[in-house]
């Protein structure tokens, strides 16, 4: 237990971890409490575990907070010590208990029951409490007591009375910290914290607002797995109070002097990016704060519909009634500036990534679009028409594009080779990259994040073709280097990384679409027994992107892209075996249907004239296009594979297996075989219909297989498809409609379809 007592004028109090009271002149209770965790740090040094330390009676907490921390670390980390000092008048009728540390919401984003202001029980007249705050100024009481009068008539209508009374700049250095909880109640105390921010100790408030921001909001979730629906249903309250925050903070960092900011910034960033919830409110005001700290200010766009404005008082109010840091230091270190402006790139990138994973950007899906104009659905409105028509569609375009645009002005414009060494370096993926302050010596301990960066790059090609920007172009290929990254992020746990960060592998894909389109596809450094080992993991990566992904425009666009792949590699036999495989072993139906889809493709392109297969000898040009030799053209002739009936013969049995189970089967297990094999057995059916129907396959179709097939996979589908409903004489067949119309109509155009196969129809 503490014990404190009154000598002299000064009471003198011993720390344990546990609170005190005394009581001194005036009848004045004065309750002093400490809690020092058990682990926690400054950036110095730890807070002693007991101390003894001397307090005057008209101290603020902030003194006890400076007799604590050393005063050499620049700031204190808010998990380290939270001290509490508050005063009780006798007059008063009640106590006013300390505010807790931390405020914010509940894990589930619903808003926390935030601290009250206390009501007046004898006061209620407006005019009264501005007369008790006026007279009661300092040194009319001490700060103690004045900081509880405060309190104690705390109230929207005395704000103006309080924010004239701050603008003592001696009285807010002393009380204006203390002040800054109470006031985030108030929607109209905004003003107030303005002064704050402007006027008072600017070491003391960035403690006391990072101290609320750590409470904001109070789960652990990491803040890109938040999908697009909870960013956007955030606690408005909560959003105006980390708007406000972040303004206070871009004022603060502007006027503290000290030789190293950057440990302040670190641990402001750090704290900032751990409350941030990827809104576009949210999401605005990290960029102003980016904005203001880095001294960048882009001239502002035209005024659009599209446009996410939030309050910025750094940028909006006058600069002049700053007040100077009362403890600023002469001279800044040389590296600062690089430093900080390295930790602000990194804090950009970890934005970046977490509303692109919350917002699914569309980049993917646009670029399939923009490459292909005349596959799109007539009447159906596209991807690329939805982001110039949707308001909200549009600011999300704004946010990133703005997010891009910070980080050129942050160092990358001038080096974008450091976003392509991030993302394709070897080693495990970086997602907190922002250090510890006491672990910071230099811009090389300040990594940027792996997903903030594939991001960026995402992002370059897609608004380099979609926008025709002027962005960086990655000199890179498909193999070895987008592989490296796709097996970063897959190889492990494909399903649990998709599902964590859906807008981080929609930027991968996007960069992939991208070097695809452009012919990047194999670097001319890579050596042929490399490139045959690359094709069937990049392929397999491609396929769970497509059937794992939760976006049905990203997963048609894996598709897309595994499909362009599959027929790039230069290999006939490669190609051949990655459709085997999938054909035999892949459990998705979806994803068969698609190796029967790119079958046919191949069987087309070999009645073409050759087609010009990238290999590491050729190579690639700057612009992407592929250099061949007329040897290697002429090499190519209708002996390959596909153009012959030894790829059919080789694969019949995998696209058209033997079915004869089905007829044992009763409508309740076909229903669900049927539930979990349509696609495929749709697009067996079709290609089936294909191969006999047209004389254009004659040639590549395996003599005496259309008998045979007809035995094994038509006939029992037939029969499987033809049972009669319950109720019907079985000489009548009629499908079974098993309660679900669209069932019925499925099996009903496969019957048909089968029917048309059989031989003599």
């Amino acid at each position: 237990m503490g014990q404190a007592r009154f000598r002299g004028g000064r009471c003198v109090v011993v720390f344990g971890g546990v609170g005190c009271k005394l009581r001194g002149k005036n009848e004045m209770q004065l309750e002093v409490g400490v809690t020092a965790a058990s682990e926690g740090r400054c950036v110095a040094r730890r807070c002693a575990a007991q101390r003894l330390i001397g307090l005057n009676a008209s101290a603020t907490s902030r003194q006890a907070i400076n007799h604590l921390s050393s005063r050499q670390a620049g700031i204190l980390d808010t998990k380290s010590c939270q001290v509490y000092v508050h005063i009780i008048l006798a007059p008063f009728t009640r106590p006013i208990s300390p505010q807790p540390a931390h405020t914010g919401s509940t894990a589930h984003g619903r808003p926390k029951k935030q601290p009250q202001a206390p009501i007046m029980d004898d006061v209620t007249d407006k005019s009264k409490a501005v007369q008790a705050l006026l007279e009661s100024r300092p040194p009319a009481t001490d700060n103690f007591t004045y900081l509880t009068i405060i309190e104690k008539f705390l109230s929207p209508e005395i704000l103006p009375t309080l924010n004239e009374i701050l603008q003592d700049a001696s009285l807010t250095q002393e009380i204006g910290w203390d002040l800054v909880q109470n006031l985030l109640l108030y929607p109209e105390g905004d003003k107030c914290l303005e002064t704050i921010a402007r006027l008072g100790n600017p070491r003391e408030v960035i403690i006391k607002l990072l101290e609320v921001l750590e409470g904001h909001p109070e789960d652990d979730d990491d803040a890109s797995q938040i999908s697009d629906k909870d960013a956007s249903d955030a606690d408005p309250e909560a959003i105006r109070r980390f708007i406000v925050l972040l303004g206070m903070l871009a004022i603060l960092h502007r006027r503290i002097k000290t030789k190293y900011p950057s440990r302040f910034l670190a641990t402001t960033l750090a704290t900032v990016q751990r409350a941030y919830r990827p809104n576009q409110l949210m999401t605005a005001s990290a960029i102003n704060l980016v904005q203001s700290l880095s001294g960048h200010r882009r001239p502002p766009l035209p005024s659009r519909k599209s446009s996410v404005n939030v309050a910025n008082p750094d940028k909006d109010g006058d600069v002049s009634k700053n007040a100077p840091d009362p403890e600023a230091e002469q001279h800044e270190d040389p590296a600062e500036t690089e430093i900080q402006e390295r930790l602000l790139l990194s804090f950009v990138l970890g934005i970046l990534e977490s509303y692109v994973n919350a917002t699914s950007p569309a980049w993917a899906q646009r670029l399939i679009e923009a490459y292909n104009p005349g596959k799109t659905v007539p009447g159906k409105k596209t991807a690329l028409q939805a982001y110039k028509d949707d308001s909200d569609l549009l600011a999300r375009d704004a946010i990133i594009g703005q997010l891009a645009a910070l980080s050129q002005d942050l160092g990358i414009s001038g080096s974008p080779a450091q976003i392509i060494s991030s993302v394709c370096e070897d080693g495990p993926i970086r997602r907190s990259t922002i250090p510890d302050a006491d672990r910071l010596r230099g811009p090389q301990d300040v990594h940027l994040p792996t997903g903030g960066a594939v991001c960026l790059m995402g992002y370059w090609v897609f608004s380099s073709t979609v926008f025709q920007a002027n962005m960086p172009k990655p000199k890179i290929y498909i193999l070895p280097e987008h592989l490296g990254l796709m097996q970063r992020y897959l190889e492990d746990d494909a399903n649990g990384e998709i599902q964590r960060m859906p807008g981080t592998i929609e930027a991968i894909l996007a960069i992939g679409l991208w070097l695809e389109h452009g012919k990047f596809i194999v670097a001319p450094t890579m050596s042929t027994e490399t490139l045959r080992a690359a094709f069937m993991p990049y392929h397999h990566l491609l396929t769970l992107c497509s059937v794992y992904h939760p976006s049905l425009g990203v997963r048609n666009a894996a598709s897309t892209l595994a499909g362009l792949i599959l027929h790039a590699c230069p290999e006939e036999d490669g190609r051949l075996h990655i459709l085997e495989d999938l054909l035999e072993n892949c459990m998705f139906s979806n994803l068969k249907a698609c190796a029967v889809t790119w079958l046919k493709e191949e069987l087309e392109m070999a009645q073409k004239p050759p087609a010009v297969h990238i290999t590491p000898a050729s190579g690639l040009g700057i612009d992407g296009a592929a250099v061949s030799s007329s040897e290697d053209k002429t090499s190519k002739t209708s002996s390959s594979i596909f153009g012959t009936p030894e790829a059919i013969e080789q694969l019949q049995y995998l696209v058209f297996p033997d079915m004869q189970f089905v007829r044992e089967m009763d409508k309740d297990a076909f229903a669900e075989y049927w539930s979990q094999n349509s696609p495929f057995l749709m697009q067996a059916a079709n290609f089936a219909y294909l191969l006999f129907r047209s004389e254009r396959y004659r040639k590549q179709i395996p003599e005496g297989m259309r008998g045979a097939m007809e035995e094994r996979f038509i006939r029992p589908l037939i029969s499987a498809t033809s049972k009669p409903s319950p109720g019907q004489s079985d000489d009548k067949s009629e499908i079974d409609d098993h309660s679900d119309p669209s069932f019925a109509m499925e099996l009903d155009v496969l019957n048909g379809r089968l029917k048309d196969l059989t031989v003599g129809s």
